[in-house]
């Protein structure tokens, strides 16, 4: 659209002073954008036609007829919900020009660019350098006294591995709709990293911020969100002296939450395993016994090696959790009847590395996570992930893995022939330095009837 251009004449009393304005002339793109039409205005006053216009356009416009000083700046104007860019010059003594042009997208344009620059787009948060820049405003002696949260997300990277990137960003988001609640309209809530926010309080003493963030610890604890534990370690401090360097109250702030997530981080994992294998179990009750009977069968082979209690008993636990990433595998192909295709089959094997992210995620559990990432490898080293062969395969994964295959070959399959246990064991022989250790399987024809 082209520019829009009126003439006026600036209308003044007695003392010079303007009052009014009257329309002279005015180009189609006027029409066009004000939807006036400028042969119902010629020879009328602004206040003839827009009784509401402000004084202070009348000064305005005034000053440039009456000074020949032109003018420029940018009107929202209300009426048209639209923003112009206008221009204001004198043509002539007592006379004024407007152009002015549509400049609404272009400012739309330079606000989301602004807001992109100070959010974070995922939460709707300030980002990092809004905080930076804020922190560095309110750091006055009249906002004392000033304290820091910071806060982390306890097991962000368990709840993608588990449950997929997206089931993360919601928990993200999660927290930041809690914080968003719970905070103040004046304090700065800002994401500063993958899982990391901070809160800026002004004016605010230790027994204010502690009042709030016990708020937030309430509040989040009561949030659901499908079966993935919320939770969060938060530290703070306040400065309350003009001479402390603020870098210093935020370094304290962040000692104070590491040594909260210490503790909390680690009680979050365990529960959330926890929960996985709950979940893994009430959705597929084929899974649960499968994940039983590996187990058993497997300390069964334990005992066949005269292994002592404690490897037996961590056979018994690598048994129960050998597939639990299956948690985050789509569950139509999980529970499908009948042969997998390729692209399923390929979702199906991504289990054990997920099953290993999530157990190295907790102390507890870390011995079992390469249990769990090499049940699948061979003895000849076409298994998978990795290819492993022979004795780079764990030990107890070597145990695991014909425990696996055991009870796979003597359970319902909808894919394949159920077989007897004679007829197992004979597969497990005949397997025998190929799929599996030759001198495991060695112990197990030597006592075919380990399992009564």
């Amino acid at each position: 659209m082209n520019e829009g251009f009126a003439l006026h004449e600036i209308i003044c009393d007695e003392v010079g002073k303007p009052i009014d304005y009257r329309f002279l002339e005015a180009n189609k793109a006027f029409e066009i954008i004000t939807g006036l039409k400028i042969d119902e205005l010629k020879g009328k006053t602004v206040k003839q036609v827009l009784p509401k216009t402000e004084q202070y356009w009348i000064d305005l416009y005034g000053k440039v007829a009456l000074t020949g000083e032109p003018n420029k700046f940018q009107h929202y104007a209300r009426n048209l919900m639209k923003y112009f860019s206008v221009n204001v010059y004198s043509p002539k003594s007592n006379q004024f020009a407007t152009v002015f042009s549509d400049v609404t997208e272009e400012v739309y344009f330079s606000e989301k660019i602004r807001y992109l620059s100070f959010h974070d787009q995922l939460t709707g948060l300030y980002n990092r350098h809004f905080f930076e820049e804020e922190l560095l405003r309110l750091d006055t002696e009249r906002n004392l006294p000033l304290t820091i949260a910071l806060l982390d997300v306890n097991g962000l990277k368990l709840t993608n591995d588990a449950f997929g990137h997206k089931k993360g960003d919601e928990l993200l988001v999660k927290v930041a709709e809690n914080l968003k609640t719970e905070c103040r309209f004046d304090d700065i809530i800002a994401r500063i990293g993958g899982d990391e926010f901070v809160i800026l309080l002004p004016k605010t003493s230790e027994q204010e911020a502690s009042n709030i963030i016990e708020r937030i610890y309430a509040s989040i604890e009561n949030t659901k969100m499908d079966n993935i534990i919320i939770s969060v370690s938060i530290g703070f401090d306040t400065k309350t002296n003009a001479t402390q360097p603020v870098s210093e109250i935020f370094s304290k702030a962040e000692e104070h939450m590491y040594r909260k997530k210490l503790t909390e981080s680690q009680s979050m994992r365990n529960k959330t395993i926890s929960l996985i294998l709950q979940t893994l179990n009430q959705a597929d009750s084929k899974e649960k016994r499968h994940s039983e009977n590996v187990s058993k069968i497997a300390v069964k082979i334990g005992e066949l090696l005269n292994l002592n209690q404690q490897t037996l008993k961590e056979i018994e636990l690598a048994g129960l959790m050998h597939d639990i990433g299956k948690i985050a595998i789509n569950n139509e192909v999980l529970t499908k009847f009948g042969i997998f295709s390729e692209s399923e089959m390929i979702e199906i094997r991504r289990h054990p590395e997920i099953g290993y992210h999530i157990l190295k995620s907790v102390d507890e559990y870390a011995p079992l996570a390469e249990c769990a990432l090499s049940h699948h490898e061979r003895w000849d080293g076409t298994g998978y992930p990795r290819g492993l062969k022979q004795d780079e395969i764990p030990f107890i994964a070597r145990i695991i893995q014909i425990a696996d295959a055991f009870d796979a070959m003597t359970s319902f399959r909808s894919y394949k022939e159920t077989l007897s246990i004679q007829e197992a064991l004979e597969d497990v022989k005949n397997n025998s330095g190929t799929q599996f250790d030759p001198d495991i399987v060695k112990h197990i024809a030597l006592n075919p009837n380990f399992l009564k």
